[in-house]
């Protein structure tokens, strides 16, 4: 039997952590993985598309008079204004996904998060990814060579932050192997696939049937 059957809820996963500890790798990681079946939730935002975008993958490219009207129509599951430009999530896109008792995964900070949860409490599940020491976080930021010395330390200075927001979590995992933190964040995802309020609805006449048998 798959985890499909009876019916339930889909599950909203969020991953935080701060910028060099893992997350976009994970997150990389579980939407390749088909048997997860993760649907990647898609910001809208109102700076300009990049040449290597594309509109609807990367993000949706709207206009910022449409983005204040959304966001003012509660349409958002969370927002935030960065560099002068809005970032946001539309809520409709994620209930539908959700009602079909599929999973949508977040790539989001700490800020986000808590939205997220104000609006959707009872589906969203958290985990943050921790760095096993700021010194091999400052190596992998390094290691990039995307950045100058200057922005590299401003990073491990918002890291610092971030991390004071562990406990804001779910669930905690040190990303100290990438292989483990994988199958740490698919056994939270299978295990919260199973809870009782987010099946109890397919399983009712499920546990019906069965009582009547």
């Amino acid at each position: 039997m798959d985890n499909t059957f009876p019916a339930r809820r889909g599950v909203v996963l969020i991953l935080s952590s701060p910028s060099g500890a893992g997350k976009t790798t994970l997150t990389r990681m579980m939407l390749q993985d088909r048997d997860l079946d993760l649907t990647l939730s898609i910001s809208v935002t109102t700076r300009a598309r990049r040449s290597s975008e594309v509109d609807g993958i990367h993000y949706r490219f709207i206009g910022e008079k449409q983005f204040i009207a959304a966001r003012d129509a509660g349409e958002l599951l969370e927002w935030a204004e960065v560099h002068g430009n809005y970032y946001g999530t539309p809520r409709a896109p994620v209930e539908a996904i959700l009602a079909q008792g599929r999973d949508c995964l977040f790539d989001i900070d700490y800020q986000g998060t808590r939205q997220v949860r104000e609006k959707l409490s009872a589906d969203t599940v958290s985990v943050f990814i921790l760095p096993p020491s700021m010194k091999e976080l400052r190596a992998r930021l390094e290691r990039r060579a995307e950045d100058s010395r200057d922005v590299i330390e401003k990073r491990l200075e918002n890291a610092r932050r971030e991390i004071a927001r562990w406990k804001e979590y779910d669930y905690v995992i040190v990303n100290d192997d990438l292989q483990r933190s994988f199958d740490d964040l698919i056994a939270i995802l299978r295990a919260e696939r199973q809870r009782r309020p987010r099946r109890e609805d397919g399983m009712e006449a499920f546990v019906e049937k069965l009582l009547s048998e």
